[in-house]
């Protein structure tokens, strides 16, 4: 067993948070009534994509009908939605739609995975449940060895640079920047959730220039 392989069964298992394992349970229980019918994962959702990437992208957490439904990252929902397109039309992915674990969706080059592993009550984990699964995110940087990390939305671009030891006063969130810390490439996007694009906040265009931007810094 590889690695990351190791790491997605450490990931699955983990119960460190009692808020969010007693919510993403309940949410798979009751379900939303449009997927009455569906069988949730109702688990901390892992990371997955190219063990060979160079591009890690960091999201924030599970949708509680998304992700923690489908049990990959930006699966089954409107951010994904408009994340898997953009990944398609730039070259990362093999298709443009992602709706199941089993649906044939292959990363090329990239490894998706999130500040927080569990769909939080109103989308917000708390800053201790973000450090209880700060070592997740920790390792699938020392085994990937990403070029570029791609933050969608500040909390993932602050739980990074945490873990880089930066500080934030000297690097500042914007959409389109991207800073160089260490070895690696840090590219800042909106976060592609409803709220953002369907307020025209981040739109096709704009988050077109990110995944391009990505791809000249590699």
């Amino acid at each position: 067993m590889s690695d990351l392989e190791q790491l997605t069964q450490q990931i699955i298992s983990c119960r460190k948070c009692p808020r969010l394992v007693e919510w993403r349970e309940e949410v798979a229980r009751v379900k939303r009534k449009a997927y009455k019918n569906a069988d949730y994962w109702g688990k901390p959702v892992p990371g997955f994509g190219d063990p060979q990437a160079r591009v890690l992208v960091v999201g924030l957490a599970p949708g509680a009908h998304g992700s923690n439904r489908t049990g990959r990252q930006f699966t089954g929902d409107a951010s994904g939605g408009f994340l898997f397109p953009a990944l398609y039309r730039a070259g990362f992915a093999n298709q443009a739609e992602a709706e199941s674990r089993s649906d044939g969706l292959i990363l090329k080059d990239m490894y998706i995975t999130a500040s927080g592993r569990c769909a939080p009550p109103d989308n917000k984990p708390s800053p201790q449940e973000l450090n209880n699964c700060q070592p997740y995110l920790e390792a699938e940087l020392k085994i990937l060895h990403p070029k570029v990390i791609v933050c969608l939305g500040r909390i993932a671009f602050e739980r990074i640079l945490k873990i880089y030891g930066a500080r934030n006063s000297v690097y500042k969130f914007t959409h389109g920047a991207s800073y160089q810390l260490q070895n690696v490439w840090i590219v800042c996007s909106y976060h592609p959730s409803q709220q953002n694009t369907l307020t025209g906040k981040l739109t096709i265009e704009m988050f077109d220039k990110i995944w391009e931007k990505v791809k000249s810094l590699l």
